[in-house]
């Protein structure tokens, strides 16, 4: 047991708990491998979910399911003090996946097939995102880059051979399809406030000049409107012009996740819409009480999503099927390396300690040579089939049976894998573990 996820998404709790458990889980995957608690992390954290990827530390004298739970408890402990939250409620709010399961849920995640929108393409980059951030930040191990290298091609895969995900909507489409049958006008005729210059924003405005809208005013608490207006289009909008914006906007859409929601008294009476795509909320939602306002938000976005045909979703399925399970066959071959090195060395320690019998007794003579040929060419061919075994088992999970045969039989002791460098900054599956309390189900 080496690689787990944790994950609160729309699948498991509502989107106001996972936006509470990701402003906890901030920064608290660089503090756990620098601490030396994790070997690396990876924390993805969109609009409807929140997941951490890590890897182990060796823990001396510990087994892998106690240092797990150990670990999980930590991280419930420092998520929950961070969010004001008990550690028990954060607990029971986190799915635990562990192996070829993490492996198999983000491969899942990143194809799309558990988003809100099935299918969606958006995923895909904000995995790629996570991954970027993680190396910037040093937490990257070997094991979670090719865990997030082979996700990556899964979601190609499932681009490729199936019809997932054709129709190319998203998050941002379904809640612009919603915004269309409750706004008066045309989007040619619309005028729209995005607040936010996040990967969200962009993908907005882009979305709203392929429906036509060409007035666009973009409002950034953070003063980055200018900056992301030069590259994308659009009018920034300064704080002491936001009132008047509002008032001019037809469609405001929310995508920044500020500290604090902008509160009811703020935002003028319509005829307006609202779209709040922020995790957080960019608006508080006593805003859909005003006169003449229709607000939409993610919930909104997950009950209108419309559902991909079956033949698609089990394409797509069966493609991170067959793809969870050669990442689980090429994780156990690995640490089936150490078992066949193990034996390697042993076997060899006998052979020279023969042949040093050998050269005493003749001496450096060609009968001294030929004998240590055939032994050689002797001992190559008795470590050929446990070496073929050794990957055969490997394959079926059984790589403990290997190791278990080899400490009985000759007495090795099959050493831990070393522990792997981070990575640099670059340009039958397992079960879910439901660590909730009983009370919870």
């Amino acid at each position: 047991m080496v690689l787990f996820a944790l994950v609160a998404s729309h699948q498991n709790v509502d989107l106001n708990t996972v936006a509470r458990l990701s402003t906890g889980a901030l920064g608290l995957s660089e503090e756990m491998v620098g601490s030396g608690r994790l070997r690396g992390a990876v924390t993805l954290s969109t609009c409807n979910r929140l997941e951490l990827y890590g890897e182990l530390a060796p823990a001396p004298g510990a087994a892998p399911r106690a240092a797990l739970d150990e670990v999980l408890a930590e991280l419930a402990e420092q998520i929950g003090s961070r969010a004001g939250l008990d550690p028990e409620f954060v607990t029971g709010s986190l799915r635990v996946f562990t192996d070829s399961g993490a492996a198999r849920h983000l491969f899942t995640v990143v194809s799309g097939l558990e988003s809100a929108v099935v299918g969606e393409r958006e995923i895909t980059g904000q995995v790629r995102r996570a991954l970027n951030d993680a190396q910037q930040a040093g937490t990257v191990s070997g094991r979670l880059l090719r865990l997030f290298e082979a996700a990556a091609r899964t979601a190609r895969k499932v681009g490729t051979q199936t019809a997932l995900g054709e129709r190319g909507r998203s998050i941002v489409s379904v809640a612009l399809d919603l915004a269309d049958d409750v706004t008066a006008g045309t989007w040619a005729s619309r005028r729209a406030l995005v607040f936010g210059t996040g990967a969200y924003a962009g993908a907005t405005m882009a979305a709203l000049r392929d429906r036509g809208c060409a007035d666009i005013e973009v409002f950034s608490a953070s003063g980055r409107a200018e900056q992301f207006t030069q590259n994308r289009g659009g009018t920034p909008v300064e704080p002491a012009g936001l009132p008047a914006a509002l008032e001019r906007a037809d469609v405001v859409i929310g995508c920044s996740g500020g500290s604090s929601p902008m509160s009811a008294s703020a935002l003028p009476a319509g005829p307006r819409t609202v779209v709040d795509l922020a995790l957080t909320r960019d608006f508080d939602p006593a805003v859909a009480d005003l006169p003449g306002v229709d607000l939409i938000t993610l919930e909104s976005v997950r009950l209108a999503a419309p559902e991909e045909t079956r033949e698609s979703v089990e394409a797509a399925t069966g493609i991170v099927e067959h793809a969870a399970q050669e990442f689980a066959a090429s994780q156990d071959g690995r640490d089936m390396d150490a078992a066949i090195v193990a034996l390697r060395r042993h076997t060899m320690a006998v052979l020279d300690a023969e042949l040093e019998k050998v050269t005493s007794h003749h001496g450096c003579t060609a009968a001294k040579e030929q004998i240590e040929l055939a032994m050689r060419r002797m001992v190559r061919s008795l470590l050929h089939t446990p070496t073929v075994r050794a990957r055969e088992l490997a394959a079926q999970g059984r790589q403990d049976e290997y190791i278990t045969g080899l400490e009985a039989l000759y007495g090795i002791e099959v050493p831990a894998a070393p522990a792997e460098r981070t990575a640099p900054p670059a340009p039958a599956p397992a079960a879910e573990i439901d660590h909730r309390p009983k009370a919870a189900g």
